[in-house]
């Protein structure tokens, strides 16, 4: 394999360079399992000036897309591969992805880029991805691969990481660990995590992020701590594991929802492995973004506009041996019950 690379200095994978050659576009590759902050933090390196033409790749589990709306408020050169993981489907459809953008580029017909950052999906196996870079050597000629990083959620990776093949791989392969939402465990319990990825990772860097914010020079510049190591053997993705979506036309009402999800997660909170989306509160001019991970519910936040104009509610779920009937039966009988409890006050 070594007459696929065009020099002793380049990687494997054109990893270890750290500027682009002859014009050809420096990847960075966002891999961390399910609400770990992946998209949070892209939102605030493509506020950066560093991140000024960077062009994003989105890959999501679930047949809507959320994390790619929200990017496009930041970017305008996004691409989404949806429902699926880039691991369990062919790896043409990333190299495709890549290809078009550039043309677009070329045409005119998204902005100049020069960087390209890919977002996985958080149950993608991040191997398929590497290899696609080292054996497409058309690919190869046109990008890069400068770094490959993984952000791991503090308060969820240690249960995580015990029962996940997947989030194991992605912290194995990454050649940077950005441990995430350190502001809401103790510090000892960070300094364990950080214990913990050294043992299974010995050769990555480790940095922290809070509310995404992390120096943007990481995400385009490798470290420089070891080599990669070989990649271990490939994993399906954990029994029971599943997507489904939730989407509704009308104005939700909060106290409703709120009251359902405190149900949701009170009974099966350890298999909630995601809930994010996009509401249309009542009193909200502009949508309400919405995150669940496990026992663990980011703030709402309701944004400027909705994507695309689109003002319809829709939730995405993933979740571990939990049927979608199920969900939508307790929502539905949560919203019959707030409804009726409204009616007996007037």
């Amino acid at each position: 394999m070594l007459d696929l690379f065009r020099s002793s200095e380049m990687g494997p994978f054109g990893r270890r360079q750290r500027h682009a050659r002859a014009g050809r576009i420096p990847v960075t590759i966002v891999t961390g399992f399910l609400g770990s902050g992946k998209t949070t933090l892209i939102r605030h390196f493509l506020e950066q000036p560093e991140g000024r033409n960077t062009a994003v790749i989105v890959n999501e589990f679930g047949a809507v897309g959320i994390d790619d709306a929200l990017l496009r408020m930041s970017t305008d050169a996004v691409a989404l591969l949806g429902n699926g993981c880039l691991c369990c489907t062919t790896r043409s459809d990333l190299q495709i992805a890549l290809r078009r953008l550039i043309g677009e580029r070329e045409r005119g017909q998204v902005p100049g880029f020069g960087r390209v950052v890919i977002e996985t999906s958080g149950l993608a196996d991040p191997a398929p991805i590497l290899q696609t870079f080292s054996t497409d050597r058309a690919l190869g000629g046109e990008c890069f691969l400068e770094v490959m990083m993984t952000v791991v959620d503090a308060a969820t990776a240690p249960e995580t990481l015990r029962w996940s093949a997947e989030a194991r791989k992605q912290v194995i392969l990454a050649d940077r660990l950005v441990i995430s939402k350190t502001d809401l465990v103790d510090a000892a319990s960070v300094e364990r995590l950080v214990a913990d990825l050294a043992k299974l990772n010995p050769h990555a860097a480790i940095d922290r992020a809070i509310n995404g914010v992390l120096d943007p020079l990481l995400l385009v510049t490798a470290p420089r701590t070891g080599q990669r190591h070989g990649f271990v053997a490939d994993a399906e993705h954990s029994d029971g594991i599943g997507s489904f979506v939730l989407t509704e036309q009308y104005p939700v009402v909060w106290n409703s929802f709120a009251r359902a999800m405190e149900t949701f997660v009170a009974l099966r909170g350890s298999d909630v492995l995601r809930v994010k989306g996009f509401l249309d509160v009542e009193g909200c001019r502009g949508p309400v973004l919405i995150q669940f991970v496990q026992h663990l519910a980011d703030p709402p936040v309701e944004l400027a506009q909705w994507p695309e104009g689109d003002r319809t509610s829709r939730l995405v779920f993933i979740t571990r041996r939990i049927a979608e009937k199920d969900v939508r039966a307790l929502f539905a009988a949560v919203s019959a019950l707030a409804s009726d409890q409204v009616r007996r006050q007037n």
